[in-house]
């Protein structure tokens, strides 16, 4: 039995009787974008264009009150635990020499999500894994299909070492198209439902180019000088790359599988402080227990998904119980709130979102 203590966690499974009714699910985080990168919220300025998220705003629910930890690893191990990093330790973000990193032990989503019927993949970075035995981990926590970074970042988006059944493979394409690749190639290979976290190196440090016909920044010179006096438009380079490559993804889609598709999209932390509109202060940025570190965005868009705004108050763990309720599972813990009824004009039951820094 995997450990738990102090919660009760309980799993109640059932099936949709019509297997073509039941919803796929797309999670896709990007790393190190705060509310203030994002032209969806009223809170900053000089974003970069991204036409394929304002769309899933305009389409879906925009959550107005969505928190994460204030750094990259607490954030991904309260959705695949749905516990608060004190319960499971991870309370910043694990290096190679810091040991710490999720337990192998702790109940996941995809633990849960092997019990559905959905068929479930990993695309690219984990950040989870104590050190010593990363390459096993992502098995460990139940994640069958993994392929990514199994580290905290990448020193060079073209050049890095991915894992790919269970081996270290090296690669040489910008990191955010070859997760877009895996990630349409998985998809079309799927002929049940499905579950994908698809999560994103950028816009994370090394401030970078990307390439030139992803973005409209093509008139940036490519020199560390220049990206060291002007981060903020590289990094905006890198998130409207990514908007280019999820509408890749979102346009492979036959439109009957787009159609049954519930997408997610998160930041997992505030944007860094290099780039950060510091519009809560000069602490308000990545690392931080104010505003700035962990007010994030959220927009979810699909079926059944109400359009418009909401004030609901989500945490990061809710992702866990809610993900594994649209796939017709109950998995609940003390520290997370399913916010399905709230996709349909419902309420959630959380009254208040708790953030910790350890």
């Amino acid at each position: 039995m995997r450990y738990l203590a102090p919660l009760i966690v309980s799993l109640l499974f059932s099936v949709p009787a019509v297997a073509q009714q039941q919803p796929n699910i797309l999670l896709i985080i990007a790393d190190d974008m705060g509310l203030d990168a994002s032209a969806c919220y009223d809170v900053g300025d000089q974003q970069a264009p991204m036409p394929n998220l304002e769309r899933l705003c305009e389409e879906g629910l925009v959550f107005e009150n969505a928190y994460a930890a204030p750094v990259c690893s607490p954030t991904r191990a309260t959705i695949m635990t749905g516990l608060y990093g004190f319960r499971t330790g991870v309370g910043s973000a694990i290096s190679r020499d810091g040991g710490g990193g999720l337990s192998p032990d702790a109940l996941s989503l995809f633990d849960i999500m092997a019990d559905t019927d959905y068929a479930s993949a990993l695309i690219g970075k984990w950040h989870l894994a104590p050190s010593g035995d990363e390459l096993n981990h992502p098995a460990a926590l139940g994640v069958t299909d993994y392929y990514g970074v199994i580290s905290g970042g990448l020193r060079d988006y073209e050049r890095f070492e991915v894992i790919e059944d269970g081996a270290p493979v090296r690669v040489s394409t910008y990191a955010t198209t070859l997760f877009t690749d895996r990630a349409i190639d998985w998809i079309a290979d799927q002929d049940s439902p499905w579950f994908l976290w698809l999560a994103y190196n950028a816009p994370h440090s090394p401030f970078h180019l990307p390439p030139t016909d992803l973005h409209g920044y093509g008139d940036l010179p490519d020199d560390e000088a220049s990206i060291a006096a002007n981060r903020l438009d590289y990094y905006n380079a890198a998130l409207e790359a990514l908007d280019t490559e999820i509408g890749r993804l979102l346009d492979s889609m036959p439109l009957q599988v787009r159609d049954n598709t519930i997408v997610m999209f998160l930041g997992d932390n505030g944007s860094p402080g290099q780039v950060a509109r510091h519009l809560y202060g000069q602490r308000g940025a990545k690392g931080g227990i104010f505003e700035g570190g962990t007010h994030v965005p959220l927009i979810i868009d699909g079926p059944g998904v109400a359009t418009g705004r909401t004030d609901a108050l989500v945490n990061t763990t809710d992702l866990f119980t809610t993900i594994a309720s649209i796939a017709g599972a109950r998995a609940e813990t003390s520290d997370a709130f399913d916010i399905a009824p709230v996709l349909s004009g419902g309420e959630t039951a959380r009254t208040y979102v708790y953030v910790e820094h350890f």
